[in-house]
């Protein structure tokens, strides 16, 4: 971050300076709410948690090199206070459920107050561009490949995983500083008004909405409600005239339907052909591991071919999203292209595809899931089965979580994905309803179903259906959402190979 003086933040925020802080003292580094990652120059924000209080941990933070710490309360040390802030009956963030007296909250909105100067002075002295990207699905994968895109252009900063909400979103504009061309923020919302709080912290000058899905339907109660918060950060661009862009998907009408709602300029793409779109592809094909290529058109009429090295075909729409930051950050056609084809995954547990020496690919998409996200997931799989004639589909799935009333149907319909795909088999992973009712849909459509308590007993029924298997080996996916910790299965499943394997050399050793 921009480096400021304890005094400084003091009034930024909002606080007072405790007696042994020193209001001369420069933070020089970044914000840290992790004691065990705080670095020299640091700020500490003690954050009070479901389980530990970070005011417990400032001696520790200080140890490490922070400068101060950021608190509700004194602790004897160098920090700069702020007050508790109010607990709102309706707040329904994770923050709000743990802490009853509104300490963390009070942390965060000085943590917010912080970004929202910070970012302001490095539009406004050294030109950052700010890129805002939502959607119901594929924000971190089309945040990832925007970054990768425009680090050819610049220093670039994005979040870590999905660092999206009122605490990741402020902490990654604190990575910033004067050196930072382009700030990539992903956004996300548990309801009205949050992507537009996100928006007013790091003002954005391209927004990007990808889709309007399921995703967090419990909270918001309807897609139409979820499009009203998506389309709150078209309503945040500058107009056309002061540099505001917005990209949206032909492909999803709820996006398209977003148009009226900007006065900044409207790129669209389109992975269907949408005769609305300004970037779109043709000559899609995918390989045997789900990776696409495809041709990629851009407004002025230039074609260049796109080899992604990511995985998935919902990774085309991702990428002319991608293509569209690009051409608006002022890239070459031909850089945006070659951007893309050079471009990994970047964030964890998601469409991580390796392949076990036994020939069994597993596919580790645990981080998250929603029905658009599963669709993709089950696709993908799919594919790359098939360049494998004959060899065993399994999908291992856990629950998908925020659904609300619409959980149990929801899971029921991924049924007719694994079906309509030729998945073979379904692990189910949980005993909830949700799961129930996929495992009872996949088993009344002829699906091979497994039905399985937890990750271990997971891990040893796929273990078993590949015994059984005849060769080619198999393909297999893991997913769920977060809380579910499935990417456990994933991480097992290569382990236990790879044990096996250091097993049998050393007893061939041994033997020899």
């Amino acid at each position: 971050m921009i480096a400021c003086s304890l005094g400084e933040i003091a009034e930024i925020v909002g606080g007072t300076l405790s007696k042994e802080a020193d209001p001369e003292a420069k933070v020089s580094g970044g914000v840290e709410f992790d004691s065990r990652k705080v670095s020299e120059g640091d700020l500490f924000l003690a954050l009070k948690g479901a389980r530990v209080d970070g005011h417990d941990f400032v001696g520790t933070a200080l140890e490490q090199g922070a400068v101060a710490a950021l608190t509700t309360r004194d602790v004897g040390a160098p920090a700069v206070i702020v007050p508790c802030a109010e607990v709102r009956p309706d707040d329904n963030s994770d923050l709000a459920a743990s802490d009853p007296t509104g300490s963390a909250l009070g942390v965060v909105a000085g943590l917010s107050k912080l970004a929202a100067h910070v970012a302001r002075r490095l539009v406004r002295e050294h030109g950052l561009t700010i890129v805002g990207v939502t959607g119901s699905a594929g924000k971190t994968s089309t945040k990832d490949l925007i970054a990768a895109v425009l680090r050819h252009k610049g220093e670039t900063v994005a979040p870590p995983g999905s660092f999206n909400n009122e605490i990741g979103h402020p902490y990654t504009v604190l990575r910033c500083t004067q050196e930072t061309a382009f700030l990539v923020a992903e956004m996300s919302a548990r309801g009205i008004g949050h992507i537009a709080h996100l928006a007013k912290i790091a003002p954005p000058s391209i927004g990007v909405v990808l889709n309007v899905g399921s995703a967090h339907l419990g909270e918001f109660g309807s897609r139409e409600a979820i499009a009203q918060a998506k389309g709150e950060l078209v309503e945040s661009l500058p107009d056309a005239d002061h540099g505001g862009i917005a990209i949206l998907n032909a492909d999803d009408p709820f996006v398209a339907g977003m148009r009226p709602r900007t006065t900044a300029k409207v790129w669209m793409f389109s992975a269907e052909g949408s005769p609305e779109a300004d970037f779109f592809a043709t000559d899609i094909s995918l390989d045997e591991v789900a990776r696409a290529s495809f041709v990629l058109h851009t407004p002025d009429g230039q074609q260049h071919r796109v080899r992604l090295g990511v995985h998935g075909a919902h990774q085309v729409g991702n990428a002319l999203a991608a293509a569209a930051v690009g051409f608006g950050a002022g890239m070459q056609p031909e850089a945006i292209a070659a951007a893309l084809s050079q471009a990994r995954t970047v964030s964890v547990n998601r469409m991580d595809v390796r392949t076990r020496e036994d020939g069994v690919t597993v596919i580790n998409d645990a981080y998250n899931a929603n029905p658009e996200s599963m669709r993709a997931g089950i696709a993908a799989l799919a594919s790359t089965a098939a360049a494998h004639p004959g060899a065993r589909s399994i999908a291992v799935l856990g629950e998908m979580g925020e659904l609300g009333e619409e959980s149990a149907s929801a899971h029921a319909e991924l049924a007719a994905e694994l079906v309509k795909h030729n998945i073979t088999d379904l692990v189910a992973v949980g005993q909830s309803d949700a799961m129930e009712s996929l495992a009872q849909a996949a088993q009344q459509r002829g699906i091979a179903t497994q039905s399985v308590a937890d990750s271990a007993e997971a891990c040893n029924a796929v273990e078993a259906t590949i015994a059984t298997a005849t060769p080619p080996p198999a393909v297999v996916l893991v997913k769920a959402s977060n809380a579910q910790k499935l990417w456990v299965v994933a991480e097992q499943l290569m382990r236990t190979r790879t044990l096996d394997s250091q097993s049998k050399s050393t007893n061939e050793n041994e033997a020899r």
